[in-house]
């Protein structure tokens, strides 16, 4: 009633167990899965029952990757927008502060667009982002194909988010052979379809500064130096320097982080084409001196889910985890023994690049919404809503005979997106005001006159 033009994917989210601890909200991108939306595209926050407490739609284009990280030293959004392709995308990384507007926008150096994988930002305020570079004249004989052949690298760059100036760049054909790679050449290695060998879809910050890489398309994880680019291990794939205990091996993953300087946490899709029999999130134990890697945890989808792409891995407090299931509409959080506290599911015909939990306080630029309707009982059900507000505890109703005349006639603890309070009075003009938990004034609305019987 108070925002008709907003039409976000309806969330069903179950809770299996007990929250507390975890982070109150989650954080989605809504994008099609073929050309069959149900809502609308964009950023989107949810509470953990699943109600809408911000969404920005969009018109153009994809996005995808919404996190909360930290600028300044302050809280803030980050996303990528722009338009996906079949093997790789072009866009925009973009800075939002807690009244949601954009403070800074992160674009690729040296002739190439921001691919969609990866946004980070590091302790020093610099972005980390990908993208993808066409090389001709690669030798792939030893694939099968030309001599003179195409592909597509994977390039990580360091970027001042100032000025915009690439601090580090690294590009993978300098570092890690075609013949290396997982995927097959058929139908590709030419000009007009170069062969995606690498595939990168994550950047981290290891403990001492170095960087870790995911590869999907090598099924291998790399740490490389941030200052040469020399590549310092391989974790998994063809030539991997870690012996992988039982339960370890991952195919196609994605989201790689580091935790310290043992823990290596990562989205294992084991699909496309299928490897395993569902996708997993993984909780790796890495000893770098005896170069070993053990299983500690192995978090599945009760549903058994196998996503053929994207996909994110999430560690949180107490080794507790939440999954975004990529190709797959839904994200679970998960115990630390693999039991299920919350799983949520996107309509049929959305989804999300990745999913992540945390904590967020916004304070939107605009004013509370209302709409007001009058009931057969000769009162009027008014409507409160305020996009993007995390502090909203209750509404207070004002009603009156006028817009200027206004008096408070009853209030209502706040119940999702939008609370319905019904006012035992005929108005005819009302407004609604915003309160904290402690009762203190946050935003009050601007005055509307009902529209008679709803």
């Amino acid at each position: 009633m108070t925002r008709p033009d907003l039409v976000p994917p309806a969330v069903t989210v179950t809770q299996s167990g007990s929250l507390d601890g975890l982070p109150p909200y989650i954080l989605l991108a809504n994008k099609p899965y073929g050309q069959k939306l149900v809502g609308q595209k964009g950023l989107m926050i949810l509470d953990t029952r699943g109600d809408v407490a911000w969404f920005q739609p969009i018109t153009s284009g994809q996005v995808l990757d919404l996190k909360v990280q930290s600028y300044q030293g302050k809280p803030v959004l980050t996303w990528w927008h722009g338009e996906t392709g079949a093997v790789y995308a072009k866009g925009d990384c973009y800075i939002a502060d807690s009244s949601y507007n954009v403070i800074a926008t992160v674009r690729a150096g040296n002739g190439l667009r921001a691919d969609m994988h990866e946004f980070s930002i590091t302790e020093s305020d610099t972005a980390l982002i990908e993208a993808f570079r066409q090389h001709d004249n690669v030798d792939l004989t030893s694939l099968g194909g030309s001599s003179s052949g195409s592909v597509y690298s994977g390039v990580v760059q360091e970027i001042d988010i100032k000025t915009g100036k690439v601090l580090f760049e690294w590009d993978s054909l300098d570092h890690v052979p075609p013949e290396l790679s997982e995927a097959t050449l058929s139908g590709t290695g030419t000009g007009t379809k170069p062969f995606d060998y690498f595939h990168i879809n994550s950047i981290a910050v290891m403990p001492d500064g170095d960087l870790l890489i995911s590869s999907r398309n090598t099924w291998a994880l790399y740490k490389i130096g941030r200052r040469d680019g020399a590549v310092k291990w391989r974790l998994g794939g063809k030539k991997s320097d870690f012996t992988l205990g039982d339960g370890v091996k991952f195919y196609w993953q994605h989201h790689a982080r580091p935790h310290g300087d043992n823990l290596i946490t990562l989205f294992d899709n084991g699909d496309t084409p299928p490897e395993e029999k569902q996708s997993r999130g993984l909780l790796l134990s890495v000893d770098t001196s005896a170069k070993t890697v053990g299983l500690i945890q192995a978090f599945t989808s009760p549903s058994g889910l196998l996503a053929a792409d994207m996909g994110s891995m999430q560690l949180l407090e107490g080794k507790r985890a939440l999954v975004g299931w990529g190709a797959e509409p839904y994200f679970t959080a998960f115990a630390a023994d693999g039991s299920v506290l919350l799983d949520g599911q996107l309509p049929v015909g959305d989804q999300s690049y990745r999913a992540f939990a945390a904590d967020w306080t916004g304070n939107p630029p605009d004013k509370p919404r209302v709409a007001a309707t009058g009931t057969p009982a000769g009162g009027t059900a008014v409507y409160a809503s305020w996009n993007g507000a995390t502090k909203v505890a209750s509404w207070q109703v004002h009603a009156g005979s006028s817009a200027s005349s206004l008096s408070v006639v009853t209030s209502q603890p706040r119940s999702g997106f939008e609370t319905l309070i019904v006012a035992n009075d005929s108005g005819p003009y009302f407004a609604v005001t915003a309160l904290d938990s402690a009762g203190n004034a946050l935003g009050r609305s601007d005055a509307v006159k009902s529209s008679g019987l709803s």
